[in-house]
């Protein structure tokens, strides 16, 4: 299973499951795109004279990379499943009406399903990740509440959170159901996990979506998740140009890394940190170990097909990835004699005595929240650019750094 990414509700376990991995984001001015003001096509208000032979999405998605969700339309209205909507949790499917469209009357599981009408005009957010999903696509006026602004980079969002215009309702990382409810919002998008409070805002009339990213084992499959929530606000064309810039980014980085590789060979890496005595180390099939690899890195654990974690001793990391040049690590150390006081073994590590030490904890918001976990899922044409310029330098010479900072050597 992938880790679970540190979001608004970061148990110490998830946190440091993520930061163990080490990867961040980066700035690359090829990939920017500018941010329109509301990218909704004309025509995406309610119905006006509902036709039932006409087509009403004019725009439509397609999924390609992502595998944990499905996107199935109709003529008024669409069907949006998650396949996994929590770790073993049961397949969920949501109908989402077109304003002014009848609702369908519709058999088998779907009778069930939760039909929500949109585009929606109030969404509470349960992750930093789904941020990017609305500014990047000009519907971030839809974004009423977030579990906790402190864990924001977002200086726009901040700013709506201090003026009010943003509710927090998990400020103690636990979800006020009263406080949910008595806002009304239109949907709760989770951050792939259950909640016992759930079933309490569904039967306050309340729907809850569930974006389950994280549970897919590739860069641009996460990604691909901006079509999910395009979905319900309404930015279908938008969220696809944003998208289709993301991909091809991404191949561009990925081709150069592979003309890299073709003229040498990887560099070895090491990834992640030790935590409560425990080295949390990416599989080869997962999606840190696709970022190395397309960065045109390599590790002693890449040949493993899984798409978790490998919990390992100190002592196995060493005697495999002890001698790789580069460390990737998730901590705010000062220089590197922050980390071998974090854990005197780490003086072994060759990278520590070359002074090869990369952090991604360069852009960190006022309250801690880091922009790794804000934008990495959206973006991972970005973190692969910055991968790419530290593992690869004199192929990357320029590069700017704006997640990854290294780490000063002691």
């Amino acid at each position: 299973m992938p880790a679970r990414p540190a979001r608004f509700f970061r148990g110490p376990a998830a946190a440091a499951a993520l930061l163990a991995l080490g990867l961040t984001l980066t700035a690359c001015g090829d990939g920017d795109t500018a941010r329109p003001t509301d990218s909704r096509a004309a025509g995406d208000g309610c119905i006006s004279d509902f036709d039932p032979a006409k087509d009403y999405f004019p725009v439509k998605s397609t999924v390609q990379h992502a595998k944990n969700f499905t996107l199935r339309y109709e003529k008024s209205y669409q069907v949006l499943t998650v396949k996994e909507p929590y770790p073993k949790g049961k397949p969920e499917s949501y109908v989402l009406v077109k304003c002014g469209a009848p609702k369908p009357k519709l058999a088998g599981d779907l009778a069930r399903a939760q039909q929500i009408t949109t585009p929606v005009k109030s969404l509470y957010s349960a992750s930093t990740t789904h941020l990017p999903l609305l500014t990047e696509t000009g519907t971030l006026d839809v974004l009423t509440g977030v579990a906790n602004g402190a864990f924001v980079s977002s200086a726009e969002v901040r700013e709506r959170v201090k003026s009010g215009k943003v509710a927090e309702y998990a400020k103690d990382n636990v979800l006020n159901a009263e406080k949910v409810i008595g806002s009304k919002p239109d949907v709760l998008m989770t951050q792939g996990t259950d909640d016992p409070q759930y079933p309490k805002l569904r039967q306050a009339g309340i729907a809850v979506v569930a974006n389950a990213e994280w549970l897919e084992p590739s860069p641009l499959g996460r990604a691909e998740w901006v079509k999910a929530m395009a979905a319900l606000t309404g930015a279908e064309k938008r969220a696809g140009e944003v998208f289709d810039t993301v991909e091809s980014d991404y191949g561009k980085v990925a081709a150069k890394a592979a003309q890299a590789v073709s003229a040498g060979k990887p560099v070895k890496v090491l990834p992640g940190t030790m935590y409560q005595g425990t080295w949390s180390m990416a599989s080869g099939g997962s999606y840190v170990g696709k970022l190395i690899k397309d960065a045109g890195g390599t590790y002693p654990w890449a040949g493993d097909k899984g798409t978790g974690n490998l919990q390992l001793n100190f002592e196995a990391v060493y005697g495999k990835g002890g001698d790789a040049p580069v460390w990737l690590v998730g901590e705010q150390w000062k220089s590197t004699a922050d980390a071998v006081k974090a854990d005197r073994r780490y003086s072994k590590l060759t990278a520590v005595g070359a002074g090869e030490v990369w952090s991604n904890t360069k852009a960190l918001g006022p309250g801690g929240g880091n922009d790794f976990y804000e934008r990495g899922v959206l973006r991972p044409d970005l973190v692969l650019a910055d991968l790419f310029a530290l593992l690869h330098p004199d192929q990357a010479q320029g590069h700017t750094f704006t997640f990854y900072t290294k780490v000063p050597r002691a």
